[in-house]
């Protein structure tokens, strides 16, 4: 429950915007959306001046830390010194795609944009000039940005797993022309059996498939090393492009993305989100061939944006590329990660809860079953219910995440100093509370 100061601040803002949100995701409800006053390392203040551990970091983007000053000092000194939008190159530019391609040998080229929704739109028309075709196709239970065409998906929440009826897919919510529709095909993860049809009913006009092989809206479920290895193998063997999406996963799941854990490479790549420590930079690229079909000549696939590469942004991407190469940050947070997913399985076995972890301990997901799910419809199979409530009750001690297991589990750098004892302490009482 929020407190007076935010209940004032919901009420005024109602006038001024929908929902009274600057985006829909951060409406909680009347009773419980939050603003915030102050954030730094990993941790966030409310405005009624309660503080909490942050699992959830703007969704991801946060590697580091909030207000790290190391990238801060060097986005200041860039605006100080040297500005911040010119509308054109500048030494920057090249300077940060050379520390990508260092981390990540499955770019050749790059571009830049300032969203993962952004990068997304301009990887897919790049492979659709590239290849000249049109058929996309995305894997259920991905995200991959707010435009109309990616914005389908399959209705699981009202969808009868003991039934025989597919769930139906439908868009996230009005205004979604059904149009948009008409160049995207939905399969599942890790099933061999979709693939093989996609391929023999649309290989033809295939363009691109696009997926999270970690997926960071599905309680990081993650694509098997076998089966995205005979998907790439298919999309090479049909001209269609791997568009892997590491809005989430890049520079996270390890220094060079989820591409470095499966040690297999896409045709283009999109990244966002910790690229800049929580700065609004994104890119996409891939292949040099590929990207060379981007440009100003007769036929190019055109890209652009006003504030695409712009100073600011570089400037916190390029500091914190610095920082994720040459210190042991990563090395870091994924110990962080790890012990804080060890203390919270310690919890859940202490209470009797059948539980079970998925993805790399930057970003875990938390599923109470059995089994690791393979896909999302096994998710639906999960006790989501029980985790929401345990989310909620975590949330009133102090420990902000999403609630929803669909959302991952965030770390940064400043996870280090968690009081691992305290942590453990809260879960045992939120996990009372939400059994009870």
């Amino acid at each position: 429950m929020t407190g007076p100061e935010q209940k004032r601040l919901l009420s005024e803002a109602y006038r001024h915007m929908p929902q009274g949100v600057a985006e829909n995701y951060r409406y909680w409800g009347e009773e419980r959306t939050i603003f915030i006053a102050s954030a730094k390392g990993c941790e966030l203040t409310d405005c009624d001046g309660k503080t909490y551990v942050d699992f959830r970091l703007g969704y991801g983007p946060i590697i580091l830390g909030y207000r790290d000053a190391r990238v801060d000092a060097a986005v200041i000194e860039q605006i100080t010194q040297g500005g911040t939008l010119s509308g054109f190159s500048t030494p920057l530019d090249i300077k940060v795609v050379q520390q990508v391609k260092a981390l990540c040998p499955n770019i050749e080229k790059m571009r830049f944009a300032n969203s993962g929704t952004e990068a997304v739109m301009g990887a897919v028309r790049t492979a659709r000039g590239f290849t000249k075709r049109k058929q996309i196709a995305i894997v259920e239970g991905a995200f991959h940005g707010l435009y109309d065409e990616m914005m389908w998906k399959s209705d699981i929440e009202s969808w009868d797993p003991a039934g025989t009826e597919e769930p139906r897919v439908i868009p996230f919510g009005a205004g979604i022309p059904d149009q948009s529709r008409n160049l995207l095909t939905i399969i599942q993860l890790n099933n061999f059996e979709q693939l093989d049809r996609l391929f023999r009913e649309k290989g033809d006009d295939l363009a691109a498939i696009v997926l999270e092989p970690i997926i960071g809206n599905a309680g990081s479920i993650a694509a098997t090393p076998k089966w995205l290895r005979y998907l790439r193998d298919l999309c090479t063997q049909h001209g269609t492009m791997l568009i892997i999406d590491e809005v989430k996963t890049g520079f996270r799941a390890a220094p060079g993305g989820a591409q470095q854990i499966y040690g297999i490479h896409a045709d283009l790549t999109t990244y966002a989100k910790a690229m800049g420590n929580g700065y609004p930079v994104a890119a996409f690229g891939g292949r040099g061939d590929v990207m060379d079909s981007v440009g100003a000549f007769k036929g190019g696939v055109v890209h652009g944006g006003t504030y695409t590469a712009n100073l600011v942004a570089l400037s916190a991407a390029s500091a914190t590329l610095n920082i994720l190469a040459s210190t042991d940050a990563w090395t870091t947070i994924d110990e962080a990660g790890a012990k804080i997913r060890d203390t919270l399985g310690r919890v859940f076995t202490a209470a009797g809860i059948q539980h079970c972890f998925a993805g790399p301990p930057a970003m875990f997901g938390i599923h109470f079953s059995e089994f690791v799910p393979m896909n999302y419809r096994d998710w639906r199979m999960t006790d989501s219910d029980l985790y929401t409530r345990f989310a909620w009750q975590l949330i009133e001690h102090g420990v902000m995440l999403e609630p929803d297991s669909r959302e991952p589990w965030f770390i940064c750098e400043a996870h280090q100093s968690v009081d691992l004892g305290w942590l453990e302490d809260v879960a045992t009482k939120a996990m009372r509370e939400a059994k009870s």
